[in-house]
């Protein structure tokens, strides 16, 4: 059996072997795996001598591994793997052998020792750390006389930390209990022994392989979060941290020197951040006396000279700024706790002042991640500085000479480092990455801000001055975009401030300290000319600056045509991220100032008018980061959906009041035409199938609609009037455009989707005109071809425009809903396929239902049972009674049984009362709704999957409470003698019967609702 697994093993992992024999070779190891005997001739095979190939050894070490991971095994066996691993580790790691294993099998030999540890210590292997400490060797001798005995004792005391102690790794609270008993056995037993090893490896570590040195302070600095920390914080080992952390030279971050130095480091870390009282901690790092370490760290030449060259230790200065968060965060927590005075306190304070400037060197790093560690730290301390100025009334002042270095830093970080270039695509992912500690570093201005406003308003403004200042003197030179970027990008922050408390004016005048500067700072910014900088960043934060603050502009008018003509620039500019983006913040900039740009509004859109041409382009079947068209990087799509912002800014500066007419007409005319005759040039071809004149087409339709948009944001039904008639009537014209087009490819999805879109927003420019093209936009639109998703969303669009022109659509409406609900039912009888069928189908029937209620609520219910729609009344009742009584849509069960309702008030004939004669406005509509209606309620009750304890499910109840009440009222006896026997025919007793018509006889139909979906949950018991 042996040899058959060995040369399995062998197969399966030669690259040279045949396909099918690999295979067969596959299928008997994974036959082996599953034979839970297998560990007893893989252990052989581990152990042999000869040793087989280390593949073999690999594998089968790792078939025993999983026997006893997975407690396959029973103590005898697991006792018998402890004796030939432990017998096989004494044969082979040995004084000067040369036969190690590779670390791939120490690390699994490891792992596996591990589980028999958990598995055996508590009774069978009480001698577990003595077995593995005698073989790394006694006092004297250990690390220098068996290093491979050594290495392979720190291994294993390392790797029990990580399978009982790692507070990373989740576990159950089982395996916790029993890794908590392990971890009191062995302080208990052996941990005073395990610390001697500690000791005698670091009192010669000048002796000893530096990397068996660095190995004993890994595992010191696991342990030592749940040992006595005594146990660590004996002379020999502190003097060897010392020693080992303090160590000088320009040592490769490779290097055993720097790896042992760093592993000092780090216990240093683990040691600060243990557990313990208040007045503890303060001690210890004073003991340990870290801020002369740290300062001798942070004065050494590998950060201090090497700082700014390609030299830099990075690794280094990571390994400090970790210890120093841990620090910081240990004093700010000890300070922030209001129990804690006397000496601890002051000493606290004390140390607060020495690491602050630490603190401080690390967070300005010219590395960012090095500056991250820290941040954590800062925040807490802020976070503390602002609890006491709000919370304990500390006057900020106070915090003056710790505030002011911790915001020039912050504010310094913010600025991009010399290497920075966003001109190169290629830097895309270290400026997003540099864009998120931007946010982090503003969330610290902010505290700041909290903390002392005065303050912080003072610095800023000085940044932003001086910055400004230096483009009028002889410093003009010297000035970088990097400088005007983080000026600007500070004054872009600073506006949150001066516009908290709901604007940046009050009464036309500034509403605050901050908000003066702001004003300030923007007509700096204005007069300085900074548009006309060569630099993207600074032409980016030009643009975004006036556009959040544009109600600066609204107040200094005279501003406005200087940052106009700033604008039109940009949207032409050569520098594809300034111009895309330009063309998005152009329209935002004239939508909010459009009242104050009416006697420019033909000159504006005639700067843009040679933007406002389309030409689609086909998307190339490149890969996704090959994708590009001219626009540096961004797609032709996003480029297309970009220049859509400037139809509508177009629109949007054409179509205020404060444009004469013949302007408005003009601008429109001027824009529309070019686009009709565009279409009218790219539809044949579109029809012949060539996808870029379809494309061309699609684009020229959702531009139409976006230039509608800008003109008028009125829609039907809302406050407000469409443009006046003689722009409608331009309107008109790029509305048949579109109809034309529509007509002519409505099998075309894309085509449908854009003339969609465009429909929605011609009705603000259009208004009352859209009815006589009504018909044919229905036939456009729910063409065969529809699915239901577009269906739906129709729907919704067409339920505004008969809320909206209700009084005009009566005739219209009548014409068009008998095809319009065929249309419909057909789609709601198309079998669903998957999840988005499902979807696609509630979503039509919600949209359905909601039509059917506007039609209902606005005086228009006539058209359902008009001689042109007489045909399709039955089908329509019956969607109304199929989906009113289907709970897995509760949704439209509430819709349904809403409209059920609305019919029976309309048609039912007046209220009467129990002995009267119902006068139902449709003869014989009486009779249809004891027949039709009145089940409904009782028959919903029964459906599979009914749950009357459901939020959704007691909605339903209630609406179908409404729906007998209503008919109560107009059908009177006779409705309530078919009550009567319909509850009698369902178990109920007298008492309950007459407990339901006393509540349903009541006079508020709110009290029936909640007293009906009551019932039904006693009913359902």
């Amino acid at each position: 059996m042996d040899s058959q697994v060995e040369q399995a093993i062998q197969i399966a992992f030669d690259p040279r072997t045949d396909q099918n024999l690999k295979g067969q070779a596959y299928d008997f190891l994974n036959r082996l795996r599953g034979d839970r005997d297998a560990w007893q001739v893989c252990l052989s095979l581990f152990t042999r001598t000869p040793a087989p190939g280390e593949v073999v050894r690999l594998v089968c070490l790792e078939i025993v591994n999983n026997a006893v991971q997975t407690q396959q095994l029973n103590p005898q066996s697991l006792v018998y793997v402890r004796d030939s691993l432990v017998g096989y580790i004494r044969q082979w790691y040995t004084p000067g052998s040369d036969n190690l294993d590779t670390p791939g099998i120490q690390n699994k030999l490891t792992q596996t020792i591990t589980y028999l540890f958990t598995a055996l210590y508590s009774s069978e292997w009480p001698s577990f750390f003595d077995d593995f400490g005698s073989l790394a060797g006694d006092a004297s001798s250990i690390g220098t006389t068996n290093p491979a005995a050594t290495v392979i004792y720190l291994r294993i005391i390392g790797s029990i930390h990580d399978e009982i102690a790692d507070q990373m790794i989740p576990r159950t609270p089982d395996e916790l209990k029993r890794h908590n008993e392990l971890k009191d056995m062995i302080r208990g037993r052996d941990v005073s022994k395990i610390s001697v090893t500690w000791q005698e490896i670091l009192s010669r570590w000048r002796q000893i392989d530096l990397s068996i040195t660095e190995m004993c302070l890994r595992t010191i600095a696991k342990w030592v979060s749940w040992i006595d920390v005594n146990l660590v914080l004996n002379q020999t080992v502190q003097s060897a941290l010392l020693e080992l952390a303090g160590q000088q030279g320009n040592f490769d971050a490779e290097s055993k020197e720097a790896k042992a130095r760093d592993a000092a480091i780090d216990t240093f870390t683990e040691t600060v951040g243990k557990k313990m009282p208040s007045n503890d901690k303060v001690e210890l790092i004073r003991y340990l006396n870290l801020e002369t370490i740290v300062g001798q760290l942070l004065a050494s030449p590998a950060l201090t000279q090497m700082r700014n060259t390609p030299d830099y230790d990075t690794d280094l200065a990571e390994t400090v700024a970790k210890l120093v968060n841990n620090i910081m965060f240990d004093i700010v927590k000890v300070l922030d706790n209001d129990s804690v005075q006397g000496d601890t306190r002051d000493n606290a304070d004390r140390l607060l002042q020495v690491f602050m400037p630490h603190m401080l060197r690390l967070f300005s790093d010219e590395y960012d991640e090095i500056c991250s560690i820290v941040i954590p730290s800062l925040t807490d301390l802020l976070t503390m500085l602002r609890k006491n100025v709000h919370t304990k009334k500390v006057s900020p002042s106070t915090y003056s000479v710790m505030l002011q270095p911790i915001l020039d830093a912050i504010i310094l970080k913010m600025k991009y480092d010399e290497t920075a270039n966003l001109e190169d695509d290629e830097d895309d992912e270290d400026q997003a990455e540099f864009q998120e500690l931007r946010k982090k570093l503003h969330v610290l201005q902010q505290t700041v801000a909290a903390i002392s406003e005065d303050l912080y308003i003072g610095t800023l403004t000085q940044v932003v001055s001086n910055t400004f200042s230096r483009l009028d003197s002889a410093e003009k030179s010297t000035l970088t975009w990097r400088d005007l970027d983080l000026a600007m990008h500070e004054m872009y922050l600073f506006g949150e401030l001066a516009v908290r408390n709901g604007g940046m004016y009050a009464k036309s005048v500034p509403s605050s300290v901050a908000s003066q500067r702001l004003q300030e700072m923007l007509s700096r910014m204005v007069d300085a000319d900074l548009a006309n900088y060569p630099h993207s960043a600074v032409q980016l934060q030009y643009m975004e600056i006036c556009v959040r603050y544009v109600q600066f502009f609204e107040h200094n008018a005279a501003n406005i045509p200087r940052v106009l003509e700033s604008f039109v620039r940009f949207v032409h500019s050569e520098n594809g991220k300034v111009r895309l983006r330009s063309w998005y913040l152009f329209q935002r900039f004239v939508r909010h100032l459009r009242s104050q740009l009416g006697n420019v509004a033909r000159m504006v859109v005639q700067a843009i008018s040679d933007l406002l041409v389309i030409k689609a382009e086909l998307p190339e079947n490149r890969d996704d980061e090959d994708i590009s068209s001219d626009d540096e990087g961004q797609s032709a799509s996003a480029a297309f959906n970009s220049q859509l912002f400037l139809f509508e800014a177009a629109g949007t500066v054409a179509g205020t009041r404060e444009v004469p007419l013949e302007t408005q007409i003009a601008i429109a005319k001027s824009v529309i035409e070019p686009l009709a005759r565009d279409l009218q040039h790219h539809l044949p071809s579109a029809m012949a199938g060539d996808p870029r004149a379809c494309l061309q087409v699609h684009h020229t339709i959702i531009a139409s609609g976006s230039l509608a948009y800008g003109f008028s944001d009125w829609m039907p039904g809302t406050k407000g009037t469409p443009p006046p008639p003689e722009v409608s009537e331009e309107f008109v014209v790029a509305s048949e455009a579109t109809l034309t087009a529509l007509e002519s490819l409505k099998q075309n999805f894309d085509i449908r989707n854009a003339a969609r879109n465009a429909f929605s927003r011609f009705l603000g420019v259009l208004g009352a005109r859209v009815l006589t093209q009504l018909p044919r936009w229905i036939d456009g639109l729910l063409s065969s071809a529809s699915s239901n998703d577009e269906m739906a969303m129709f729907l919704r669009t067409l339920g505004q425009v008969v809320y909206g022109f209700k009084a005009d659509i009566s005739g219209i409406l009548d014409q068009l809903l008998s095809p319009l609900l065929q249309q419909v039912m057909s789609g709601l009888s198309q079998p669903l396929t998957g999840t988005d069928d499902e979807v696609q189908m509630r979503e039509l029937k919600q949209q359905y239902l909601n039509f059917i209620l506007v039609i209902l609520n606005n005086d228009l219910a006539s058209v359902l049972i008009s001689t042109a729609n007489q045909g399709n009344f039955d089908t329509f009742v019956s969607t109304l009674t199929r989906f009113s009584t289907d709970p897995s849509d509760p949704q439209s069960a509430r819709l349904a049984f809403s409209a059920l309702v609305k019919l029976v008030l309309l048609w039912g004939g007046p209220d009467i009362d129990l002995g009267g004669t119902p006068a139902a406005v449709l003869p014989g509509f009486d009779d249809f709704v004891k027949q039709q209606f009145a089940p409904l309620p009782w028959n919903l009750l029964s459906v599979g999957g009914f749950n009357p304890y459901d939020a959704q499910i007691r909605q339903i109840l209630q609406e179908a409470a409404s729906l007998q009440w209503t008919m109560l009222r107009k059908l009177g006896g006779g409705y309530k003698s078919q009550l009567d026997n319909e509850l009698r025919a369902m178990g109920a007793s007298d008492d309950g019967v007459t407990q339901y018509m006393e509540a349903i006889s009541g006079n508020d139909i709110l009290v029936f609702r909640k007293f009906f979906a009551n019932f039904v949950q006693q009913a359902k018991r």
